[in-house]
């Protein structure tokens, strides 16, 4: 057998499994994250989370399947290791990233969503000031 061909079966293989279960954890941990983001909707958390899962598969499935080709044919098993560390490695940074990008945005939104419910109401006049003369 061909070992591009290896190497290319053990790259889509890991970087599927990675990319469900960074999504999967993804999902589970980032519920309770986005649920206070959005005060406490449940309802609307589930369905904002699972709208993130879906965009990050197509993602970073899209992106496994862009990356997948080579330019050489690989000769031995030094080939493989060497295709598929470079590989592995550009789809984790590319996970990492993503992942980095979306908490960092939604914390921008629980940031905004604190600070409005820390601010205090308006406070109701006391008294009446009668405008200047002549204005």
């Amino acid at each position: 057998m061909d070992l591009t061909v290896v190497a290319y079966v053990i790259y889509l293989l890991v970087s599927i499994a990675l990319t469900i279960w960074v999504a999967r954890t993804l999902s589970h941990n980032g519920r309770i994250f986005l649920a206070d983001v959005l005060h406490g909707n449940e309802k609307l958390a589930d369905a904002v989370n699972h709208l993130l899962v879906v965009g990050f598969y197509l993602v970073n499935l899209g992106f496994v399947a862009l990356y997948l080709n080579g330019d050489d044919d690989i000769a031995n098993a030094r080939g493989v290791f060497e295709a598929l560390s470079t590989k592995l490695g550009v789809v984790l940074l590319v996970l990492g990233v993503m992942h980095l990008g979306n908490v960092y945005v939604l914390n921008k939104i629980r940031r905004r969503g604190v600070m409005e419910r820390e601010q205090l109401p308006p406070v109701a006049p006391t008294d009446w000031v009668a405008p200047a003369a002549g204005a």
